[in-house]
């Protein structure tokens, strides 16, 4: 029988896709709270407002349509510091990313293999985009990408820009820890601006997480997060 973590993107959501990876959190204890079910995509709209082909299915497993062409999804909660779980899967060259309070990017890409991933692989912290130009960005430490058509999973830790009363900011977005795979590839990377193809708004204490739909197939499940007190 074909493991289930190789089947084809789309069909992924017809099996037990509930099971989660060995190195996720125990979501039953520490304030986990689940952005996704099985019936809706409640909580979730439109970037923009715009129209969509995003659905979800039994597991829940949330997918981007039959081509991977839609507009980004973004949740109509806001989060500040917080603790980010997820599981993705991509095929072969496909390409998403995940925006932290939709400005701060972690990249989803198919790097299986590559030998010395730059700021556009997996697990990346994506680069600005200034003057037509790629600026700064931060490639993760080791590439801990999998086989395309195999589930994956980010944890990440990120800590909001900061702003003093008259709502100047003080201090950049940080992104703290990010878990590839079990693997550690980013630690303590501080984000002086929103990233490439971020929502087009001002930085905040706030935000809503994005995920990008329009580069390719994408499917998540096991979307958790749970609010962080920093100092």
């Amino acid at each position: 029988m074909c493991s289930m973590r190789r089947l084809p993107l789309l069909l992924v959501s017809f099996y037990l896709a509930a099971e989660q990876l060995p190195d996720a959190p125990d979501f039953k204890a520490g304030g986990w709270t689940p952005l996704l079910n099985d019936k809706s995509l409640s909580g979730w709209t439109g970037r923009e407002g715009k129209p969509h082909t995003w659905s979800v299915a039994t597991g829940p497993v949330m997918t981007n349509g039959s081509n991977g062409r839609t507009a980004d999804l973004l949740t109509t909660r806001k989060f500040g510091d917080v603790e980010l779980y997820l599981e993705f899967m991509i095929p072969k060259k496909s390409n998403s990313g995940v925006y932290l309070q939709g400005l701060y990017e972690v990249q989803i890409l198919d790097s299986f293999g590559v030998a010395s991933p730059g700021v556009q692989d997996c697990g990346a912290i994506y680069e600005r985009w200034i003057n037509g130009k790629g600026v700064g960005g931060s490639p993760p430490k080791r590439n801990a990408g999998r086989a395309p058509g195999e589930w994956q999973s980010f944890l990440i830790r990120f800590r909001a820009p900061r702003f003093d009363a008259g709502g100047k900011k003080i201090e950049n977005a940080r992104f703290l820890r990010v878990v590839h795979n079990g693997v550690v590839v980013q630690e303590n990377v501080e984000v002086d601006g929103p990233t490439r193809a971020s929502m087009d708004y001002p930085e905040a204490p706030e935000g809503p997480l994005m995920i990008q739909g329009d580069h390719g197939p994408v499917s998540l499940r096991n979307i958790y997060v749970r609010p962080l007190k920093l100092h």
